[in-house]
């Protein structure tokens, strides 16, 4: 909706440092569902030995939340096109809020599993809000920027809950619930920086003329018949990336304490590289890209990197360093160029339903594999007692990154043909 200045008085803008401050509250938001969604794997060994959970339950709490997200997809961007980007931010922050507040009240598995569906529930249409509100404050100015900046301060999340066995190591001398309680408080970042949000969204109105919010993605399913192979290519070797990469930090931290002999903090230090990589990396590979071109074959190389990865952990034939930087490597380049290249290969009237297609695949495929992990990991006894019960697990992530590759040639192969869409020839400002 566009809103208007005060009548008789000259339409005006908010100042610059007005739209950074916007930014910066609203994204708190983000970081509080980052942190909560990431705050299971430093206790899941804890979850584990005090609670009887098996890592399939454990795996089962990142399956629910994707689930819930899909869910939610088909159901469409409505409340937040209906109510608004004001009141859909505070709905659906204090949605994610609740569901920390649940996670750290109960040790029983269903109570759990129905705090993470209601993160999920909460999450995805809160992420979708926030994008439209940006757009509504920065469209035509530094809005990819601004979503970078947003993407940064999200990801933060991640990487304070990897740390927080070091930063907030006398949570988890008391068992698996003061790290979850830690979480909750954080978690309640969604819904002040919801309100706050709010606060100087409505401020603004009374003196500013505002955007129009930007259009949230909806499926439309008639679409999905026009849809070019390339951009079956790209879906397929999204899921394959986020499903060899997500799932493996659901049990990381774990896998590292009892398969590599590292203490907690270490273990959560290893794993924070690679949101660390990602909130540093990435726009710097996006930027190369844009100059440079070459999309298809930056993906190749990206799955290139990803495969040797887990395999390296197997077998240990190398320091735990080396995977990790490769693993953060794969993990900043990747987004980096296959998100931003959908919109080189779908009419602009149609990327609502390509987005929402890929999310919908993407969040299924680490649906599946975060209980296909779990139920490995069972079968095969993985333990600190037995490390080589992690192996199966690991091959599984290989020969996702295996099938990445494959995905990856098939669409170098397409867009260097007769039926490319300019992903290998187009750069910023020019006029292909």
């Amino acid at each position: 909706m566009t809103t208007t200045a005060t009548p008789g008085t000259p339409a005006s803008q908010p100042s610059s440092a007005y739209r950074w401050l916007v930014l910066v509250v609203i994204s708190l938001a983000m970081f509080g569902n980052y942190y909560i969604y990431d705050s299971i794997a430093p206790i899941a060994d804890i979850l584990k030995s005090d609670l009887g959970f098996t890592d399939e339950n454990i795996g089962g709490l990142y399956s629910v939340y994707s689930i819930a997200a899909v869910l939610v997809l088909l159901a469409g961007g409505v409340i937040v096109d209906k109510w608004g980007t004001v009141k859909s931010t505070i709905l659906f922050g204090g949605i994610c809020a609740a569901a920390g507040i649940l996670n750290a009240v109960s040790s029983e598995l269903y109570v759990m599993l129905g705090a993470r569906f209601l993160l999920g529930v909460g999450a995805e249409p809160l992420i979708v809000a926030i994008t439209c509100a940006l757009a509504k404050w920065f469209k035509g100015k530094e809005l990819a920027f601004a979503f970078g900046v947003n993407l940064t301060i999200a990801r933060l999340g991640s990487y304070a809950a990897d740390l927080s066995p070091t930063w907030a190591s006398t949570a988890y001398e008391g068992g698996w619930q003061p790290p979850l309680v830690v979480a909750a408080v954080i978690g309640g970042l969604c819904l002040i920086g919801a309100i706050l949000y709010g606060i100087l969204e409505v401020a603004a109105k009374r003196k500013y003329t505002l955007g129009e919010a930007g259009a949230t993605d909806r499926l439309v399913l008639s679409d999905l018949f026009s849809f070019s192979r390339s951009f079956w290519f790209i879906t397929l070797l999204c899921v394959t990336f986020y499903a060899a990469i997500f799932p493996f930090r659901s049990f990381s931290i774990k896998y590292f304490i009892e398969a590599w002999d590292l203490t907690r903090d270490v273990a959560g230090q290893f794993n924070s590289v690679l949101p660390l990589a990602a909130m540093i990396a990435t726009p710097i590979f996006g930027l190369v890209c844009d100059k440079v071109g070459k999309r298809a074959l930056f993906m190749i190389f990206g799955a290139i990197t990803l495969m040797p990865v887990y395999l390296m952990m197997a077998y240990q034939v190398v320091p735990l360093t080396v995977p990790v930087v490769l693993m953060g490597i794969a993990f900043s380049l990747i987004p980096a160029v296959m998100w931003p290249s959908v919109a080189y290969i779908v009419e602009e009237r149609r990327l609502g339903t390509a987005y929402a297609v890929m999310f919908l695949i993407q969040q299924l495929g680490v649906a599946g594999m975060n209980w296909l992990i779990g139920r490995t990991n069972d079968a095969n006894q993985a333990s600190a007692a037995n490390p080589d019960g992690y192996i199966p697990m690991l091959w599984i992530f290989s020969v996702l990154g295996i099938l990445g590759l494959i995905f990856a040639v098939l669409l170098r192969r397409e867009e260097t043909g007769p039926n490319g869409h300019g992903l290998e020839t187009i750069k910023a400002g020019s006029k292909d």
